[in-house]
């Protein structure tokens, strides 16, 4: 009953906040055609690596669905720089995990996971842009990823219904069904470690070993950036410091073996090995800004102001809890179990 308690409070607090997300995440697949995205980015030079640092932030892709669409920009001309970047920028936030970041954090933080995206990013396109020459050269079709099918739709020329439901669509379908099964996982972590962990586990290790153990954890995992949100709001409860947390908000999506060994045939060893320096070297940086920042600047510490938070709950938040439970069980059927079905018939 406690685990089932902490499991409803993450749903109830992070719910709104996720939902809000989703829909304005179908808003930019509607209205940002990837022909766009192609033409901003497709070239090799200085202003695409930083056109690529931004434009990845607030795109609704995860670190599995960001692959097809770098390769397919790859293939536009872009270079290793902006590719990189890209690739960084976009599963590292977005505007769902942005939005539940808010949610179930704070302000500041909601500020600095976007910054240190875009900074790890940009870090690792001009190192690539400099120092990485690899030449892809394509020698057979590109095998479709996992969620190969998430792409930034085309602007429609329908009518304003046509348009709601695009949004409705991709928002509340596609990218919910692509994320259910990591977020699900996230939130049914979250609440466990809400639940087994001592309160001051974190607290007994020095700051040295929280991030040694984060990036011990987080380089190889897999886990999309507004699943890594509970986890990151469970472990900061239990005395991870808010430096530590933000490095595995970066990390963790950002990185994972899979996807490492997916990339290094479209920008070289090379260009891997400089992707995962950039990203621990930066994450690692704000981890030691975002410490002093909540113990020197902002007046409460994070896991204060998780403590604080208004614990009482309205009939909406029922309601919008109740929504992602049905959107979540919806993609887990799509994705996991149905798929499943097929095979074993």
């Amino acid at each position: 009953m406690v685990y089932l308690n902490a499991l409803w409070s993450f749903l109830i607090v992070s719910s709104p906040y996720l939902l809000f997300g989703l829909l304005i995440s179908g808003m930019i697949n509607h209205f940002v055609p990837m022909a766009m995205i192609k033409k901003w980015l497709g070239k090799d030079n200085f202003a695409s690596v930083l056109k690529a640092s931004i434009v990845g932030i607030p795109l609704p892709l995860c670190s599995c669905s960001v692959i097809p669409t770098a390769v397919t920009l790859k293939k536009s001309g872009a270079g290793n720089g902006a590719t990189s970047a890209f690739l960084i920028s976009t599963p590292e936030s977005g505007v769902d995990s942005i939005s539940i970041t808010y949610g179930l954090m704070d302000l500041p933080m909601t500020i600095l996971r976007p910054l240190a995206a875009f900074v790890s990013a940009f870090f690792a396109g001009i190192l690539q842009f400099w120092l990485n020459d690899f030449e892809y050269i394509e020698t057979e079709p590109v095998k479709k990823s996992c969620c190969s099918k998430l792409k930034a739709g085309p602007v429609q020329n329908g009518t304003v219904i046509d348009s709601v439901v695009s949004v409705f669509k991709f928002g509340y379908g596609k990218l919910i069904d692509d994320i259910s099964f990591w977020l699900t996982v996230g939130i049914i972590l979250g609440a466990l470690i809400d639940v087994i962990v001592p309160a001051d586990f974190f607290s007994e290790l020095s700051m040295l070993e929280n991030r040694l153990m984060v990036l011990l954890i987080g380089i190889p995992l897999y886990v999309c950036a507004s699943a890594s949100t509970p986890i990151a709001v469970s472990l900061l409860l239990k005395g991870l410091s808010p430096g530590s947390a933000i490095l595995f908000l970066l990390v963790g999506p950002a990185t994972n073996i899979s996807n490492i060994a997916v990339l290094q045939k479209y920008i070289g060893k090379k260009g891997v090995t400089i992707n995962v320096f950039s990203i621990i070297f930066v994450a690692l940086i704000f981890s030691f800004i975002t410490d002093w920042l909540y113990a020197n600047v902002f007046e409460l510490k994070l896991n204060q102001i998780l403590q604080s938070h208004d614990h009482s709950v309205s009939w909406w938040q029922d309601l919008c809890a109740a929504a992602l439970v049905i959107l979540l069980a919806k993609g887990l059927y799509k994705e996991e179990i149905k798929p499943r079905f097929k095979k074993a018939n």
